[in-house]
C-alpha cells in the first residue's frame, strides 16, 4: 500500500507522514517546491516530496488530503474520481490511526503544542510513546503503547477522535471565521469531552472549561484551591521555576523545572494530572518533566553575545501577551523587542484592540505585513497599518535585509519573533547581521 499526502509539508501532515513511515508503510507526498522547515524530518526518512500534479495520484493508493485543500484541487479531484483510491481528510485518517494505541489528545485554544510535546516526553519515559505535534514533528517507535496527539478544534475536526484520555488546556474564542460565538465554541469542546473513553483533565482556572458538562472520570488542575491537582508555593526566576503540588488537598510532590512563564506552569500541571491518572510516581514525573527539551517554535531560544533570539508560534492576543511576559521574566535586565507577523485577516480584525494591548507589553514593537496568500474574508478590509496605529511607537518593517538591518540597530536586546507563519526567516537575517558586526569588531580589535 502506498500512502500519498496532498500537502505533505503542512505541520500536521508532515507529522502524520513521518508516523506512517515509522510504522513501515510506503509514503510519499506533494506540495509547493519552496523549502519549509517541516520537510526536514520527511527528508531524514527518505520520503519522496513531489510538486503538485494530478498524475501523482495512481490506482490503489490511499490518499490523505490536507485540510487546506478544497475539492477543486487537481490532485483531490483525481483521487476522488478513481474508485480504487481510498481518500481521507487529515483528521479522518488520524482518527482511524488513533484506534491502534492508548491515545491521549491535547485540545484547547492555547498551549496545545507545548503540552503535547511535554506529555509525549513524559509518557515515553514509562512506555514507548508515539506523538503527533503541531510543530511538524511526529514519530512512532516500535511497539508503541501511548500515542499523544495535538488535537485542533478548527471546524470541529477533533470530533473525529475518540481518545482514551484528553487534556483541555483552556478555552478562548478563536477561529472566528468558523465559530459563530463562544457558545458555539464551547459546544464543540463539550462534544469532544463526551468522546473521551477513560479520563479527562481540565484546566480548572478557566471559567469556560469549568462550565463544560463532563460525564467521564476527570481531574481539574490549576492554581485555585478548588482544583484536584493544585500548584502552590510557586517561585519563578531566570533559572526556572519551583512549586509544590497538592492532589486532592494532600501533598503530592515538589517540582524544580528549568522553564519560566505561566504557560509552562499550567502545561506541566496538566501533564502531572495525566501522569497521576496513569499511576506515575511523583519521582517519575519530576525527572521526566525536568528533562523536557521543548518543541519547535515554542519559545525556542538562541543566545549570541548580548542578544537573545526567541522564535514563538504565538498568533492569538492572549498567547502574544503571555509570551512577552515570559521573555521579560526570564531576561529581566534585557530590552524585549516584539516582532509580530499576523496570519489571518479575520483574527486580526476581530481581536484588533486585544492584539494592540498585548503587543504594547513589549519595550518596542515591530510589525510585518500579512502573508501574500492570506485569505481576505468578505467584508474585511484591513492592513497591518491599522494595527500599527493602535500601538504607540510601533514600526512596520519588511521581511528582508532592510527590515533586519533596522532591527539589528536596536541591539542588545531580546528579539521575540511571533507568528504562525515563517517569521523565523527574518530572525535568521537579523542574527546574520549581528554575526557580521561581531566578526568585524573582533577583526578591528
Amino acid at each position: 500500500m502506498l500512502y500519498h499526502f496532498i500537502g505533505i509539508k503542512g505541520s500536521g501532515m508532515a507529522s502524520l507522514a513521518t508516523i506512517m513511515a515509522d510504522r513501515g508503510e510506503r509514503v510519499q507526498g506533494s506540495d509547493i517546491e519552496k523549502y519549509i522547515f517541516t520537510q526536514q524530518p520527511l527528508e531524514e526518512r527518505n520520503i519522496t516530496i513531489l510538486p503538485f500534479d494530478a498524475n501523482n495520484i495512481q490506482e490503489h493508493m490511499t490518499v490523505i488530503i490536507g485540510n487546506a485543500f478544497d475539492e477543486e484541487h487537481p490532485e483531490v479531484k483525481r483521487a476522488r474520481s478513481m474508485s480504487s483510491v481510498t481518500c481521507y481528510r487529515y483528521h479522518e485518517f488520524l482518527g482511524e490511526l488513533m484506534k491502534h494505541y492508548c491515545t491521549i489528545s491535547v485540545a484547547g485554544t492555547h498551549g496545545k503544542t507545548t503540552t503535547t510535546g511535554m506529555l509525549a516526553h513524559v509518557m515515553g519515559c514509562v512506555k514507548p510513546c508515539g506523538y503527533l505535534i503541531g510543530d511538524g514533528t511526529g514519530a512512532m517507535p516500535e511497539k508503541a503503547h501511548y500515542f499523544v496527539v495535538e488535537s485542533c478544534e478548527y471546524k470541529r475536526h477533533f470530533l473525529a477522535y475518540h481518545p482514551e484520555y484528553a487534556i483541555i488546556t483552556n478555552m478562548e474564542l478563536d477561529h472566528v471565521d468558523y465559530y459563530r460565538d463562544m457558545e458555539d465554541y464551547c459546544d464543540a469542546f463539550e462534544q469532544f469531552a463526551a468522546q473521551v473513553t477513560k479520563g479527562i483533565v481540565l484546566f480548572g482556572d478557566d471559567e469556560y472549561v469549568q462550565r463544560l458538562t463532563v460525564s467521564k472520570p476527570h481531574l481539574y488542575y490549576g492554581l485555585s484551591a478548588h482544583n484536584d491537582v493544585q500548584a502552590i508555593n510557586i517561585k519563578q526566576g531566570s533559572g526556572g521555576m519551583s512549586f509544590d503540588v497538592l492532589y486532592h488537598k494532600q501533598e503530592f510532590a515538589h517540582f524544580e523545572l528549568p522553564f519560566v512563564g505561566m504557560p509552562f506552569l499550567w502545561n506541566s500541571l496538566g501533564v502531572i494530572a495525566v501522569g497521576i491518572m496513569e499511576g506515575m510516581s511523583a519521582e517519575q514525573l519530576q525527572q521526566a518533566l525536568a528533562s523536557f527539551p521543548g518543541v519547535k517554535r515554542r519559545f525556542s531560544e538562541e543566545v549570541s553575545g548580548d542578544n537573545v533570539y526567541i522564535d514563538d508560534y504565538a498568533h492569538h492576543p492572549t498567547a502574544v501577551k503571555l509570551t512577552i511576559e515570559a521573555a521579560k521574566l526570564k531576561y529581566p535586565d534585557h530590552k524585549v523587542i516584539a516582532i509580530f507577523k499576523p496570519d489571518r485577516y479575520s483574527r486580526i480584525a476581530y481581536f484588533m484592540e486585544e492584539f494592540a494591548e498585548s503587543l504594547s507589553v513589549a519595550d518596542e514593537v515591530f510589525l510585518c505585513a500579512f502573508p501574500e496568500n492570506a485569505k481576505k474574508e468578505a467584508g474585511i478590509d484591513i492592513t497591518i497599518d491599522d494595527l500599527a496605529k493602535l500601538i504607540s511607537g510601533s514600526t512596520v518593517i519588511s521581511e528582508d535585509e532592510a527590515g533586519a538591518a533596522l532591527l539589528a540597530k536596536h541591539a542588545p536586546a531580546v528579539y521575540l519573533f511571533m507568528s504562525s507563519k515563517d517569521i523565523y526567516k527574518l530572525k535568521n537575517i537579523v542574527k546574520s547581521f549581528h554575526s557580521s558586526c561581531n566578526h568585524f569588531q573582533s577583526v578591528v580589535e
